[in-house]
């Protein structure tokens, strides 16, 4: 065999890449040492950028696998309801275990539309039966109250409907302690007497409201903020329960005497009680002549007092899904759908977002609108006769419709899913067959049917035309369903849907990038 040739070697060496990789032949130790520390510092920032590359390569599968939905609609739309059934239908057991906590919740919700019923009953200019001075938070003691001293039935009102101001007086105490409670879930006493001074919202019956770190609406709503602990502090599970001091065992909270459903017992039987005020012709007929319709409000529990009051009461699912508790700001609830991910076997991680809905708190929602995979709209279709809390003036559904078309309307949501729920359709078929005409609140109805198939049919078509004339995106597709969220079984099928839909048009999108 010949000589190894040297050619090879020689090219590699005029390389002008090659040649300037070489340490110089001259080169001293110090420069060197150098060369190697600069050498060094330069493989560290490229194996640092490699690692960022890395993460960011892990980071975008990861992501590909999260599908944020965002809820928007105006107050009482059913938003936080919806949020419930995604719940319940996806973290039942979780659901399940703060159920008892609710129990509270349901209790303002009985006692405020007490509050609406008397104070619907009671002339604005009526005299104050609210007494400072009899005010006790001994509950042992709420016999005293059903026999408070009111004004003399000399007024323009029913001397009935007097009787059932003094009989519930209980009732709207009640109502103060379980707001404080809510307020003030860390607190272990209930608030002193001097600090239920009138100050939130006008009542016809003179009862207070008591302030809080929360805020109330014009209506005197209370509204907590989601890092509100009031769950913990009232599951019966969270560790505060006393002992019995005969068997030193936990104690159910009805053989606690100052539950609130002791107070409530004390108020539901009897002439002039609970189950009597709401059943009452008299009372029906002036509710009915002043157009207030309890059963369209949110959180009405008057058909079940008997059984909201037992004493060992526990909070259905249904009981929770109708509970109304208004929330500031952002909620936020997360949960794990199997098999929906890139890889059949991934798991795709949910984030649902329930945004305020007041006019005051819709500033909030646009810092959500960049990275949304789906929007749940709700329209309550069954407030075409109603006006805003917030502004009397403003139609309902015309503010529903205007929200809509800037939602669907948005440049930035131009590439985003948008479902639309017509909500509160058992509230609308309700109203339609009591006789409630559309056409007078909305004259473009014009002489069509006042049933519900044909107004249900007016309102998809509507919020469809809207959304065709505003949409940045005519490719984009719309998703429309007649819902009552309140329904558990009726909207798990439909959530279901929506959901399935949401994973395959995010499997589609994630497999383009």
């Amino acid at each position: 065999m010949g000589p190894r040739s040297t050619h090879g070697r020689s090219r590699s060496l005029s390389d002008p890449l090659s040649r300037a990789l070489l340490p110089p032949e001259d080169e001293s130790p110090y420069e060197r040492d150098s060369r190697l520390q600069r050498e060094e510092r330069a493989k560290r920032i490229n194996d640092a950028i490699d690692e960022q590359i890395k993460r960011d390569k892990a980071e975008l599968r990861r992501q590909k696998n999260i599908i944020k939905v965002l809820l928007l609609g105006q107050s009482e739309s059913g938003k936080s309801t919806t949020l419930k059934q995604f719940q319940l239908l996806h973290t039942p057991s979780a659901f399940h275990q703060e159920r008892i906590a609710w129990r509270a919740v349901i209790y303002l919700n009985l006692i405020r539309s007490v509050r609406r019923i008397l104070d619907a009953l009671v002339p604005p200019d009526y005299p104050s039966v609210y007494h400072p001075d009899a005010y006790t938070h001994d509950t042992d003691d709420i016999d005293s109250f059903l026999h408070i001293d009111g004004p003399s039935a000399s007024s323009s009102r029913s001397p009935r409907f007097d009787r059932y101001v003094k009989r519930l007086q209980p009732l709207l105490i009640l109502e103060q302690r379980l707001i404080h409670q809510l307020a003030f879930p860390d607190e272990e006493d209930d608030p002193p007497a001097a600090d239920l001074s009138p100050l939130s919202f006008p009542s016809h019956i003179g009862l207070p409201v008591p302030a809080s770190q929360t805020y109330h609406t014009k209506g005197g709503e209370l509204a907590l903020r989601p890092t509100s602990n009031w769950k913990k502090s009232f599951s019966f599970l969270s560790g505060n329960e006393s002992k019995s001091a005969h068997t030193g065992e936990l104690r159910g909270w009805w053989e606690d005497p100052r539950d609130p459903v002791h107070v409530l017992r004390k108020c539901v039987d009897g002439e002039y009680g609970m189950r009597a005020l709401w059943r009452d012709p008299e009372v029906r007929s002036t509710l009915e002549r002043r157009r207030v319709r309890m059963e369209e409000s949110a959180g009405f529990y008057l058909n079940d007092i008997d059984r909201i009051t037992a004493l060992r009461y526990i909070p259905t699912d249904d009981d929770v899904l109708r509970a109304r508790l208004k929330t500031i700001g952002v909620v936020e609830h997360s949960f794990l759908v199997k098999g929906g991910g890139s890889n059949s076997k991934d798991s795709v991680e949910w984030r649902i977002y329930d945004v305020g809905g007041a006019r005051q708190q819709r500033q909030a929602w646009a810092p959500y609108f960049d990275d949304m995979n789906a929007i749940i709209f709700l329209a309550p279709i069954s407030a075409f006769d109603q006006t805003l809390a917030e502004d009397p003036r403003v139609n309902r559904l015309e503010d529903s419709m205007l929200l809509w078309r800037s939602v669907v309307s948005n440049k930035l949501l131009a590439s985003t899913n948008i479902i639309l729920f017509l909500n509160k359709c058992d509230l609308l078929k309700v109203k339609l067959e009591a006789g409630v005409s559309l056409a007078y609140h909305m004259p473009s109805y014009r002489d069509r049917p006042n049933d519900y198939d044909s107004v249900s049919k007016y309102f998809r078509n509507k919020f469809h035309a809207l959304h065709y004339s505003h949409t940045p995106n005519r490719r984009r597709e719309l998703y429309i369903h007649l819902t009552s969220v309140t329904d558990k079984t009726k909207t798990s099928i439909i959530i279901s849907s929506v959901r399935d839909l949401i994973l395959k048009q995010n499997l589609q999108y994630s497999r383009l990038l």
